[in-house]
């Protein structure tokens, strides 16, 4: 069995457990989610379920990573071991601004939460720390695939910095936008993840192989408590979580743009709000029944179920592509 395959399997365990220790504390301490009254009325009964739940993948993953830099450390392979934790810190430190905002709404009854420009600001801090890490650290230089042309072009310094940068904050963005149903966006973003992990199996980056293995692990064992009818949510601790392990694995893989193609759900769903916002601006209606777009389609009249397997199938789909181009 590969080291990919037993972390893989470890995290999956270690993630479960957790789901049943933190579940009923979060219960207990009444973080519940929050329904909008002009949302689908079927969501409703939602309301009070579990949220904040993204500290198992959280938790899962630093178990999982910090187990496997010492096994890898013992066996020599320090380089390795060593490259594992800058990604994980940038993943924790999205999740970790997630979970202050969670924090602050739903335990503190702050209903506005962490301050927009405070989170941006966070955000924002980490991605620049991750991209010149990336840079002047591991001096990958500034190469990017071209999916379809199949070439590496090289981008002026100056330009690649903003470029990844915002690569970052619209991925995490649009994976936060696409969490609105019971496990859509844990099971999209397990099949991006994968996808990813398959990528730098490929290109013999063991780095990049164990720790996808790792959060595909602890986002399979949180989706056991996450599919419809969900018993927890990951809220804003697990959705900038998972946004920034596939925008932090696609740059260290040079194929940010490659995620246009993978990840063309999360995309179209930013992009239903950006065009909803916009019509409605200029001419006082709707252009989507509501958005982000899977609310649209619960709207006429598609169950969550049918939602979560459709733009699943999309994906998987979209990730095979994503393989061959």
């Amino acid at each position: 069995m590969s080291i990919e395959t037993s972390l893989l399997i470890i995290a999956f365990v270690v993630s479960i457990i957790l789901g049943f220790i933190i579940i009923p504390i979060l219960r207990k301490l009444k973080v519940g989610q929050i329904e909008r009254d002009d949302g689908p009325q079927s969501h409703l009964k939602k309301q009070g379920t579990p949220t904040m739940g993204g500290i198992i993948m959280i938790i899962a993953m630093i178990l999982v990573v910090t187990g496997a830099y010492i096994y890898l450390s013992v066996q020599g392979q320090n380089e390795t071991a060593n490259r594992l934790i800058p990604i994980l810190i940038l993943t924790i430190g999205f999740g970790a601004i997630g979970f202050i905002d969670d924090f602050k709404k739903l335990v503190l009854k702050n209903t506005k939460g962490l301050k927009p420009s405070y989170k941006m600001l966070g955000l924002l801090l980490i991605s620049v720390i991750y991209v010149i890490y990336l840079v002047e650290g591991l001096h990958i230089g500034t190469q990017t695939y071209i999916p379809i042309l199949k070439i590496y072009i090289n981008i002026p310094i100056y330009f690649y910095i903003p470029f990844a940068i915002i690569v970052i904050l619209a991925t995490t963005n649009a994976i936060n936008l696409t969490d609105g149903i019971d496990g859509l966006s844990s099971s999209i973003s397990a099949i991006i993840i994968t996808c990813l992990t398959i990528i730098g199996m490929m290109a013999g980056m063991k780095e990049i192989s164990i720790f996808g293995s790792i959060v595909i692990g602890g986002v399979l064992g949180f989706l056991i408590f996450n599919l419809h009818p969900a018993k927890v949510f990951m809220g804003d601790t697990g959705s900038l979580l998972l946004g920034g392990v596939i925008s932090a694995m696609a740059l260290y893989l040079k194929m940010p743009l490659l995620l246009i193609i993978i990840a063309l759900i999360p995309v179209l769903e930013t992009l239903s709000v950006m065009i909803q916002v916009v019509y409605f601006k200029k001419t006082g209606k709707r252009f989507f029944k509501m958005a982000p777009l899977h609310h649209h389609f619960e709207l006429l009249g598609w169950k969550e179920s049918k939602v979560v397997i459709i733009f699943s199938l999309l994906t998987l789909v979209l990730c095979i592509i994503g393989l061959k181009i």
